[in-house]
This record gives C-alpha cells, structure tokens and sequence, in this order.
C-alpha cells in the first residue's frame, strides 16, 4: 500500500513537471532553460511533446526531474540561519548560474 502510494506521488510529480517545464518554454525559452537547468535541445523535446506523450512519460516510476545541484556549499547557503539571508541566497544563486553554464555549454 506504502509503495503504491509512493508510486503515484512519482507519478503525479511528474506530471506536474512536464506541465509546468512546457509552460515555462512556451512563455520564455532562455529563462526555461535556465531555471530548468536543461539545453535548448531537452527544451525543444520537451516543447514538442503531445498530450498523450507527457501522460506517457509521466507515469513512469522513476522522476523526470532531480536536484540542480549535489554542491555541499549551495544546501548550506540555502539552508543558512543567519542574519543575511538575502546575501546567503544571493551567493546561491550565483553558484547555481554559475553550474547551468556549466552543464549546458
């Protein structure tokens, strides 16, 4: 029972991801790419899919999507509890850009 309820979490978490990384292309490519942390290539397969293709895709038991980042000093600066969080997050941020350039080029 655990297992199939963990399964159609997966599975609705898929779905929500396809939806919204369609929807995110469709209104503004280069910042999909980025925020998605994706090339413009995944970018154009995931543009293109049909209805029946995202349901598809989706209901497979293994996540279409997965953390950007395995960085120890990004979860720490996120994570942060100091008085200058804004500063904490913009640090992150700048590390993460820095990764999807990176993984893109």
């Amino acid at each position: 029972m655990k297992s199939t309820r963990l399964l159609d979490e997966i599975r609705e978490t898929n779905l929500s991801y396809l939806l919204l990384a369609q929807q995110l292309i469709r209104e503004d490519r280069a910042e999909a790419t980025f925020r998605l942390g994706i090339s413009e290539e995944v970018a154009d397969l995931i543009d293109q899919l049909t209805t029946a293709q995202v349901l598809r895709i989706a209901s497979s038991n293994m996540l279409m999507c997965r953390f950007r980042f395995d960085d120890e000093v990004v979860w720490n600066l996120l994570t942060s509890h100091t008085k200058d969080r804004s500063v904490s997050g913009m640090h992150a941020a700048i590390i993460m850009s820095g990764k999807a350039i990176n993984t893109t080029a």
